[in-house]
């Protein structure tokens, strides 16, 4: 923590005293946020800085809600409260503000408040880039067509499984995705072993670091949006999405990791699908899925699974897609912790299951192209789920 008064003193001129205010806020709120992660061993790594690009650090500000105004038209602007210093410098009169250009196109033109605006300097393309959170009315929001429930599962190779109690099934595979991000890491290494010594980045190691980063983003921020719209056509309210603490206990190769932690980005993929959820009135549930992945959906047995790659197979004669049996058993757990609050024990035999989705349709296999999601001709069969004949399926 620091002193505001200092700052305030320093460049409240410059900023305006309410902009270094909401830096101090902003800083306050990422401290509280890191302890609190740390208190529940969450914590990775403590909140890092902006400021000198010299360093590699972004240009970024915050500026109060009321410090500032966005008008969407033939010509848009934005215009931000600034310090009597920098008024003087641009010919500007005491209740004038400063006033930008602004290109871009809203999601909401029309809202109730809007919130702290974000602005900072993207250095590789030389613009500024703002981003302003809005409250919106309810009654502007869709609303679920009905009360069906949906469950993801979170892979390594395969970004998300979902399985929804209208028997739909959607598969979304990561594997060229983590494959650039794979390389673009490996780039970057490379260029830091050649740096001198006392030197940690370079512009060029600065620009790979941005460009993996957008890619990654932008591919989730599609795959949110894209999910989201095909769940509230089949009626889902509620999304249960699993820990991502349960999937590092569980797959600990460093490979894996990489994948599920370094790559996922989890928490801001959450928050991304929730917000997109909210437009829709869809609510977004974190749950345990602790076992999921190595439970066979037919005996119930964790112990004598194996998973080699897609499939899980258990010498009870089940052999399945594994993330997507996985998201399957996940919503079956839930639903039935949540209709006669069942629980089962991790190791321990299990109770059968009884309450079950409808007949599985075809699986929906999706790919990214760089632009977009798009629904691949090799999806795999119906839960790819065989059996041994003499042994009765769940729910038969």
């Amino acid at each position: 923590m620091w002193d505001i008064s200092e700052y305030r003193g320093r460049y409240g001129s410059v900023l305006g005293a309410s902009t270094v205010q909401q830096i101090e806020r902003k800083n306050r709120e990422a401290w509280k946020s890191f302890f609190s992660l740390k208190k529940k061993g969450e914590a990775n790594g403590k909140p890092g800085f902006w400021g000198n690009t010299d360093e590699g650090r972004e240009l970024r500000t915050y500026i109060r809600n009321t410090s500032y105004s966005v008008e969407w038209g033939e010509y848009s602007r934005l215009e931000i409260l600034v310090g009597q210093d920098l008024k003087d410098e641009y010919g500007l009169g005491h209740r004038e503000r400063l006033r930008l250009e602004v290109r871009g196109d809203p999601n909401w033109k029309e809202y109730e408040k809007q919130g702290r605006l974000e602005l900072f300097y993207d250095e590789q393309s030389q613009t500024f880039r703002a981003f302003q959170p809005v409250t919106v009315d309810d009654s502007r929001l869709a609303h679920p067509l009905a009360s069906e429930k949906a469950a993801l599962d979170i892979g390594a190779n395969n970004l998300v499984a979902c399985t929804t109690t209208t028997g739909q099934q959607y598969l979304y595979e990561g594997r060229d995705l983590f494959k650039r991000f794979r390389e673009t890491t490996r780039e970057i290494a490379r260029l830091q072993s050649l740096l001198e010594d006392g030197r940690y980045s370079s512009h060029r190691i600065r620009r790979l670091y941005d460009r993996r980063t957008k890619r990654r983003d932008h591919a989730q921020d599609a795959l949110a949006r894209d999910l989201i719209e095909r769940l509230y056509d089949e009626g889902v309210s509620t999304v249960y999405v699993g820990a991502l603490t349960d999937v590092l206990e569980t797959h600990w190769s460093v490979e894996t990791n990489a994948k599920t932690h370094n790559f996922w980005a989890f928490r801001a993929f959450v928050n991304r699908l929730a917000c997109t959820a909210e437009e829709y009135g869809i609510s977004v549930e974190v749950r345990s899925e602790a076992w999921t992945s190595q439970e066979c959906p037919n005996c119930g047995s964790t112990e004598d699974t194996t998973r080699h790659r897609d499939t899980l197979t258990c010498p009870c004669g089940f052999e399945g897609h594994a993330d997507l049996v996985a998201s399957k058993t996940f919503l079956r757990r839930h639903q039935n912790a949540s209709s006669s609050g069942w629980r089962t024990r991790c190791g321990a035999s299990r109770q059968r299951q009884t309450t079950v989705t409808r007949s599985m349709a075809r699986p929906v296999c999706l790919k990214w192209d760089n632009h977009e999601w798009l629904e691949s001709s090799r999806s795999p069969r119906p839960n790819e789920e065989h059996t041994n004949p003499q042994v009765a399926s769940v729910g038969r």
